[in-house]
């Protein structure tokens, strides 16, 4: 048993646990979870615990049920409790998925996201991420279809002391850092009842394990305050969606990769290429950063949300930014893309972006040109003509981008790879044959 585990069991006896919560995702991006006693712990360090893989969403095969979770001892945290008793009674450990002979499962995004890090390990390079989460505080869920209720009618910035938002925001953050996720800022958004906090940066598996533990604990937080959270991209026609912009950068050692201080815009070679990587694959990455049919009501809706596969400094319509706001800071030095959608697989989406970024640094992609322009503003014809390739503008185009992809397939595995096409195939099916209320007012009376 190593030092780790021992720390983990120890912490259980003298803090009283009762049970131990051991979370992990499907292919979706949906948490997961299996409570055990304390008791049962070592033995789950040392053999794991069995369970159908079938059973999860693209996980294994029927004739391949067996699957076995393994805790990464790493991970251990407590869970704070949100309710009238303040006992902090149970913890979390975030699991590898293995199959029978102890080999990492190839369904397992944990698993899909440490082998693009390796990679980039073995150019020298540490991924580190920090995601900027917009979400939607409303009165209920339980619409009907009908338009849902903002809890607020709040803008960009606004206090609105009298109002429960940030009072919420604040029992959101309590919870978040009881857990060791530190958080950097947190403000209201610009649509009503649309919140945003942002985590400080980490290591892209840790985050990616933080993001998970974010959305729960903020839908948690929600019901104790009275209220309801959704992350879905666009629950509003007439309001801004809500995006995940993710903060990347690579670091050798203690220096960042991206910083060139004899560059204008303090972007080296790496972080050029990079960037250049993200955008020449972003059709491509499209599916996984932004999976959901609603993710794409988003992209085509406006409100800063990007359009094409551009790239700026200042210019938050594009898809790529170069955030200015501590130039002479190395370590700050990061590129911010501005695609994701909080709907997403973290451990997926992480993977996509830094399999296409790395992809461009081992070729030396050529970053194109600035987009100084506002793109949104532009029609298609003149976006072609300025040499700006304009992203999905569909879950279907975004399909066929993905299944034409070797950078996917390769980075994803074939697994992850076919079974998000066919999964996402048969969404858009159940979509395009829906009839919509939108159908029914407007032509059932023709």
């Amino acid at each position: 048993m190593n030092r780790q585990q021992e720390f983990v069991l120890r912490a259980l006896d003298e803090r009283d646990i009762h049970f131990v919560r051991l979370w992990f995702t499907d292919l979706l991006g949906y948490l997961k979870s299996v409570a055990i006693s304390p008791a049962e712990l070592e033995g789950a360090f040392e053999e794991g615990i069995g369970f159908d893989g079938s059973s999860i969403e693209g996980f294994s095969r029927i004739t391949e049920a067996d699957t076995i979770l393994m805790p990464d001892p790493s991970s251990f945290q407590m869970m704070p409790w949100l309710h009238e008793d303040k006992r902090q009674h149970s913890a979390r450990i975030f699991c590898d998925i293995l199959m029978p002979d102890l080999t990492p499962s190839w369904a397992d995004p944990r698993h899909v996201l440490r082998q693009v890090m390796n990679r980039a390990s073995g150019m020298g390079f540490s991924c580190y991420v920090h995601p900027e989460i917009e979400f939607f505080v409303l009165k209920s869920l339980d619409t009907e279809g009908q338009r849902p209720v903002p809890i607020d009618a709040g803008g960009y910035f606004d206090q609105a002391f009298h109002d429960i938002a940030p009072h919420y925001r604040r029992h959101a953050i309590e919870a978040l850092e009881s857990m060791g996720i530190s958080v950097e800022f947190s403000h209201h958004e610009t649509a009503p009842g649309q919140q945003e906090i942002d985590l400080r940066f980490a290591d892209a598996l840790g985050m990616a394990d933080n993001v998970m533990t974010f959305r729960y604990l903020v839908k948690e937080v929600a019901i104790n305050d009275g209220v309801r959270a959704t992350f879905m991209p666009k629950p509003f026609t007439d309001f801004a969606g809500s995006g995940m912009h993710t903060h990347v950068s690579l670091f050798e050692g203690d220096t960042n990769a991206f910083d060139d201080p004899n560059d204008p815009m303090g972007l080296s070679t790496v972080a050029r290429s990079f960037m250049a990587g993200v955008l020449e694959h972003a059709n491509e990455i499209s599916l996984v950063t932004n999976q959901w049919v609603n993710s794409y009501k988003r992209l085509s809706g406006g409100f800063e949300a990007p359009i094409a596969a551009t790239w700026s400094s200042g210019n938050r319509c594009t898809m790529l930014r170069v955030p200015r706001y501590m130039p002479n800071k190395s370590s700050s030095r990061r590129v911010e893309v501005r695609t994701p959608d909080p709907g997403c697989n973290p451990y997926l989406a992480f993977a996509a972006i830094f399999a296409a970024g790395v992809k461009g640094v081992e070729e030396g992609y050529e970053l194109p040109p600035e987009a100084e322009e506002d793109v949104n503003l532009m029609r298609p014809k003149e976006r072609k003509a300025m040499g700006y390739r304009d992203l999905p503008e569909s879950l279907q185009d975004a399909i066929a981008c993905f299944e034409s992809s070797e950078l996917m397939a390769d980075a994803l595995g074939e697994h992850v790879f076919e079974f998000l096409i066919r999964s996402k195939r048969e969404e858009w099916a159940r979509y395009s044959n829906h009839v919509t209320p939108y159908e029914l007012r407007h032509y059932l009376s023709l």
